[in-house]
């Protein structure tokens, strides 16, 4: 049986609200423990013992602001040193939407260390023991912003954008082991991130936002279903498939030595 159906114990970053919040939730309903991380201790001690009360798991609430070098390094010395770990949900992230000279350079740096220094941090510090094993679980959370990009958007689609490609890597990487890397690529969610980030949700179009709670049951299926992307909200699978086949005719159609013939270089 892989690790995906078999508790132990579970990481989650960005616990104490959203999706972070219903992972653990799930994850405890599967008979996982829980190492819950966030930044707010009050909200994620609450729901540390909501959970051990109503699953009967052991869950330990660890404070964390994944954006301080000192605590992301905290958060990572106990992925690299807890055997008992699991699986990671690289669940937390920052958001600011607006144009770039609009951002606050504090706002994007927030963004680089929250949306990829800490995805990439916290995977390298978990990797060892689980290729040691040969068996764990990582959960990495993009955005259907890691391959499209708003105006508003572009520092946040450029972190989901690494995202994507840093667990596609990985997935590459561990291919044939039995470790397993899911990337999760959320549309509009019914998250706190959307106040936070300067868009609230009234803004949005309501059909087009879904629940936290029907997005991660969806990505935990993709998860059971042994799905290495999971689109909660793509009904058309074929969609997803073209793009990838799209982006490998194109680098196919980028090997060659000479310049295309559109630019009139004689070669």
């Amino acid at each position: 049986m892989s690790t995906v159906n078999t508790p132990g114990t579970a990481l989650v970053t960005g616990a104490s609200s959203g999706l972070g919040a219903v992972y653990a939730d799930r994850l405890a309903s599967r008979g996982f423990d829980l190492i819950l991380v966030a930044r707010r201790v009050e909200r994620l001690g609450v729901l540390a013992r909501s959970l051990a009360e109503k699953y009967g798991v052991s869950v330990r609430a660890m404070a964390a602001d994944l954006s301080a070098p000192a605590d992301l390094q905290r958060v990572a010395d106990e992925l690299a040193s807890n055997p008992a770990i699991t699986m990671l949900v690289n669940n937390a992230g920052a958001s600011t939407l607006a144009p770039v000279v609009d951002t606050p350079k504090a706002g994007i740096a927030t963004m680089d260390k929250v949306n990829v220094t800490a995805v990439a941090e916290l995977s390298y510090a978990v990797l060892p023991q689980f290729k040691q094993r040969n068996s764990g679980t990582i959960i990495n959370i993009g955005s259907v912003l890691s391959f499209h990009i708003l105006p508003v958007s572009t520092i946040y689609s450029a972190t989901k954008g690494y995202v994507m490609n840093f667990t596609r890597g990985l997935q590459q990487e561990l291919a044939g082991t039995g470790i397993v890397v899911q990337l999760v690529l959320p549309a509009s969610t019914a998250t706190e991130i959307w106040e936070l980030s300067g868009v609230p949700l009234a803004q949005l179009d309501q059909a087009t936002i879904m629940r936290a709670e029907d997005c991660v049951d969806a990505a935990l299926a993709g998860l059971d279903q042994g799905e290495l992307v999971t689109l909660p909200s793509v009904e058309d699978q074929a969609l997803w498939e073209q793009f990838d086949a799209a982006r490998l005719a194109l680098f196919a159609g980028a090997m060659r030595g000479k310049p295309a013939s559109r630019y009139g270089i004689a070669g």
